[in-house]
Order: C-alpha cells, then sequence, then structure tokens
C-alpha cells in the first residue's frame, strides 16, 4: 500500500524525520486462512469363564455357525457409514499406524475390561523383567481364583514360561506371579501399569489388579478407585503393544501361539497351554489378541489384524453375558470386515497455492513503479522447505471422507524478516482434527526502513528534481 506522493524537499523532511522519531503500536497480525477440500475418491469371580466349560475345538465349530448368522450388518460392498449392529456396549476400531479410531460405539465410556488387562501385564513384563529370570509363587498368588495354573507356593518358574500361561490360557494366578517378580508387589505392579497407561495417553483407564479380577478400592481421602478402562483407551494399549513396544516381536510371538508346553525350574511338573483366541485360526491376518470375562465385566476382547498392509486394532467391552460367549467372535468379525470393506491407503496431499505476504516497513526490490519516499512494497514468498521425496501425506480413509488442506499465514508482516524465519503452517485436518502440520518460512531477508533509509529516499528524490530542472 504506497503513501501519498510527497511535494517539495522540506514536506519531505519534515515527514522522515516524523517517520523516525515516532512510536507506532505493533499492528495485530491478521490470520489469513484458506481452507481446501480434498475429495478422496468417489463372590470371586473368573476372569476367563469360557475357558472352562468349552474346549477350544468344539467352541471353533460354535463360532463358525455364529459368524454366518451375526456378522454385525456388514453387507459385501457396502460402503456408506453406518451403525454397526454389535453385541458389545462399547467398541472401537482403530487404525493401527496412526491411531485414528475408525468407528466406535461408546468408546470413552468407562467400564470393567476383565482379562484384556493381561495385555498390559505382559508388555511390562517384557520389558522390564529377563525371560530367564526365576519366578517364585507366593501365597497370594496360590490362592487365586480359576482360571488359574494351580501352582503350589514356592514353586519356581521361569518368567518366559509364565508369559504363555498368562496370555494363552489367561492364569490368574501367573498374573500375579509375574507382578510380584517384576514390580515387588502386586500394588507396586499396578502402580507400573498405570503410569505405562499415562504414558500412552489413556488418562481414564485405573489398573488395580494384574490379572482383571473385578476390584475397588477406597482411599484415605474417601477416593474410590474401580479396576477398568474404555474401549478406546484399551486399543491405545494394544496398538503400542503390537506396533510401538521395543518387546513387540516377542508380545507378538507370544500371543499368537496355539499352544506352548513346559515345566517348573525343579523340573517335578509339566504343564500344558492352549491358545483361546478362536479368531487365530478362524480369520486370515490376525496378529495378536487376548479374550476376557468376569460376571462384572461381561465377555471382552481386544486384538490386531493386518490386511493388505493395513493394520487395525479393535478393542470390545461388555459383549454379552452366557451363555452368549461367542458375541465377542461375531462383534470381532463384524469390525474387521467394516475396516477392510471401507478403508484403504491413499495419497492426499497438494501442493498449496501460498501467494506473497506484504512485509510492512519493509525494504522492498524494485518492481515497476514506486514511491519516492517510501520506495517498492516489500513482500516474502511462503515456502515449505520439504523435500520432493516428503511431499506425500499416505493415509488410511474411506471413499466418502473428506480431507481439508488449511493455509495459515498472517495478512501481513513487520519488517525486519529474516530468511527462514517461522510465518505459518500448513495443516491437514480429517474429521476437524490435525492429521499433519508442516511449517512455513519467509524466502528471503527484509529489512526494515530507518531514517537513513528515507534520508537516502529523499536525497534521491532530490537529486533526480535537479536534473529535471537542468
Amino acid at each position: 500500500m504506497k503513501q501519498n506522493r510527497v511535494h517539495g524537499l522540506m514536506v519531505g523532511i519534515t515527514i522522515g524525520f516524523a517517520f523516525w522519531g515516532s512510536v507506532q503500536a505493533e499492528p495485530q497480525l491478521l490470520r489469513r486462512e484458506r481452507l481446501d477440500v480434498i475429495q478422496v475418491g468417489t463372590g470371586v469371580i473368573s476372569c476367563e469363564e469360557e475357558n472352562l466349560s468349552v474346549g477350544r475345538n468344539t467352541e471353533e465349530g460354535i463360532v463358525a455357525d455364529e459368524l454366518k448368522r451375526e456378522n454385525g450388518g456388514i453387507g459385501q460392498g457396502e460402503k456408506e457409514k453406518k451403525e454397526i449392529g454389535l453385541h458389545a456396549l462399547s467398541a472401537v476400531l482403530m487404525d493401527g499406524e496412526t491411531g485414528r479410531v475408525l468407528y466406535e460405539k461408546e468408546g470413552d465410556v468407562f467400564r470393567p475390561m476383565a482379562s484384556t488387562t493381561k495385555i498390559m501385564t505382559c508388555i511390562l513384563a517384557l520389558e522390564n523383567g529377563n525371560p530367564e529370570d526365576i519366578c517364585v509363587v507366593s501365597e497370594t498368588a496360590a490362592a487365586q481364583p480359576k482360571v488359574h495354573l494351580g501352582a503350589r507356593k514356592g514353586t519356581q518358574f521361569y518368567l518366559k514360561d509364565l508369559l504363555y500361561s498368562l496370555m494363552l490360557e489367561s492364569h490368574n494366578d501367573t498374573a500375579v506371579v509375574i507382578a510380584e517378580h517384576v514390580g515387588g508387589s502386586v500394588e507396586g505392579f499396578s502402580s507400573m501399569m498405570n503410569q505405562k497407561a499415562r504414558d500412552l495417553g489413556c488418562k481414564k483407564t485405573c489398573f488395580l489388579t494384574p490379572n482383571g479380577l473385578d476390584q475397588s478400592y477406597t482411599a484415605a481421602d474417601g477416593k474410590e478407585y474401580t479396576h477398568g478402562t474404555t474401549a478406546k483407551e484399551l486399543a491405545m494399549v494394544m496398538r503400542y503393544c503390537v506396533m510401538s513396544s521395543p518387546k513387540r516381536e516377542d508380545f507378538l510371538r507370544i500371543t499368537s501361539t496355539p499352544d506352548y508346553s513346559f515345566g517348573d525350574v525343579e523340573g517335578r511338573r509339566s504343564f500344558f497351554c492352549v491358545n483361546h483366541n478362536v479368531l487365530l485360526s478362524a480369520m486370515d491376518g490376525l496378529l495378536s489378541g487376548k479374550t476376557g470375562f468376569t460376571n462384572g465385566a461381561g465377555y471382552s476382547y481386544v486384538a490386531a489384524l493386518e490386511d493388505e498392509g493395513r493394520t487395525y486394532i479393535l478393542a470390545i467391552l461388555g459383549s454379552g453375558w452366557p451363555p452368549h460367549k461367542t458375541y465377542k467372535w461375531a462383534d470381532a468379525r463384524a469390525l474387521f470386515d467394516y475396516g477392510k470393506e471401507r478403508f484403504c491407503y491413499r495419497d492426499v496431499y497438494e501442493e498449496p497455492d501460498l501467494g506473497e505476504i506484504l512485509v510492512k516497513d519493509g525494504i522492498g526490490e524494485k518492481r515497476g513503479k514506486e514511491d519516492r519516499l517510501t520506495g517498492p512494497e516489500a513482500v516474502v514468498k511462503p515456502v515449505s522447505g520439504i523435500d520432493e521425496k516428503d511431499r506425500h501425506l499416505r493415509i488410511l480413509i474411506a471413499e466418502d471422507e473428506k480431507v481439508e488442506q488449511k493455509v495459515e499465514l498472517p495478512e501481513y508482516l513487520k519488517a525486519p524478516v529474516a530468511k527462514g524465519e517461522l510465518i505459518g503452517h500448513v495443516r491437514y485436518l480429517l474429521d476437524g482434527k490435525t492429521i499433519r502440520s508442516y511449517p512455513l518460512y519467509a524466502d528471503r531477508d527484509v529489512k526494515k526502513k530507518d531514517f537513513w533509509y528515507y534520508a537516502s529516499q529523499m536525497g534521491r528524490g532530490f537529486l533526480l528534481k535537479m536534473e529535471k530542472r537542468r
């Protein structure tokens, strides 16, 4: 924006000194935002009641029939986003790569989680223990209810063997043995579990036991705590276990093992464990999973599946009560099928049109006609500095979902501006949440106009007038 022309040397000098001597308030930087929508595509309760009453082979037969009848209401080729007919009170389907929730039903409601608790017990034992550690069964551990390993007080086991007992058969006494060994006590291990949950961003989850038995606790201040979580936060824990933990490979190996045999350290007894995660053999691509049941929680299930380079995490809480033990399998099938049919990877990156930003009080480059006193307008061009190889944004997205590109730049800048100075951002939003953001920088230096600049401009103007009079 150019100033009015200044005629005469004295007027010019007066204005020049006014610019130099005045103290001007910094103008408010107005946000210049633009949204571009990118359309993509056209008593004591057992934690494992089901393990007591139905053998693995028998249950697989029941599940096969159940899944045919109860597929959750998702038909082949059905693409529109809709409610899935689930039995579960709470459920979440999550993108394993980004943690984005793809589907949820009461995903943030706090509920008991039963033996799905043991995924946290397992990963903490892997990260903080040694597989060759010898663990001793305490009186407390030996007194745990079924489902249990049934080891007597004083029996010694290797930690590596107990992890299979924990995750395949869901033994409650094994969970306590591991907790006491790794955390010093059940209470100490519970503190580790809760700290890990907080580290992962779980704000509602509360761990009181390593095995998931229903339990509440009233603190000295009168505050009551209940063992439980939300479907979303349980999925977050599972995502860490299979995607991010430094012990993810060990976790996946243990939880995907069909069966396992081991003995105590002294070699006096032998034990045989069978994996009760039926979907390991019923669904292609299933990576890991853990079931759970208590009278308070109902049937629960947490699992991970890989399909054509896509990784899905699901968590299901309250998926029926006896005799409906197969509801959780039907719910899991429906959720995984929903994810596989609806979502695929697409590159949604687009080069933004950034234009130029005016720099007030800046010394500009000569570009045609200009004011003799103030000189040419100063501008900078926003640049991202992103390498060509990084100009991609590959995300798991449905055909009818839209990504918004939001350019955030000020209406103008105040000189001086340094080359490489941060001046804005470009954000990509999906469902109103930022999925990627990258900074924008000034492409050049712009110096501030000072007294000497105006004096120089006035001097040049005077000389030009003198030339014209000759």
